[in-house]
């Protein structure tokens, strides 16, 4: 007795692999899933995250341009004042870098706080 021989086409393969996308149970909302699973609303936490670190950076870089920017042109507009850059540079400018540099650290710091909080299971 010969067995027939099937055909490739109608030949079907089945393939299982692990459930990448569990079902939500109606009304219930986990953020973190939405980025774990690289979702369009969890790409858009991350976003958000990402511009206002952005905006507390360029706020800094903007202070910073503005303090430290004309600096060379007050030098050279007195160009016998040696005492005088050192003293700028070195005690002036010291303590306003400090706090600029430790308000972009709160600032940084509490926008990761509150993406966190927002990312959390309530």
């Amino acid at each position: 007795m010969t067995v027939p021989h099937q055909d490739p086409a109608e030949r079907r393969v089945v393939v299982t692999g692990p459930v990448r996308r569990t079902l939500r149970a109606s009304g219930y909302y986990r953020p973190r899933t939405e980025i774990d699973e690289q979702t369009t609303l969890g790409h858009t936490y991350v976003r958000s995250l990402m511009r206002s670190q952005l905006r507390a950076a360029l706020a800094v870089f903007a202070v910073l341009t503005l303090l430290v920017g004309p600096l060379p042109l007050l030098f050279a507009a007195m160009p016998d004042a040696h005492r005088l850059e050192w003293a700028v540079l070195g005690f002036c400018l010291y303590a306003p870098l400090v706090l600029l540099a430790r308000w972009y650290v709160r600032r940084a710091e509490r926008n990761e706080r509150d993406f966190i909080r927002l990312v959390e299971d309530r």
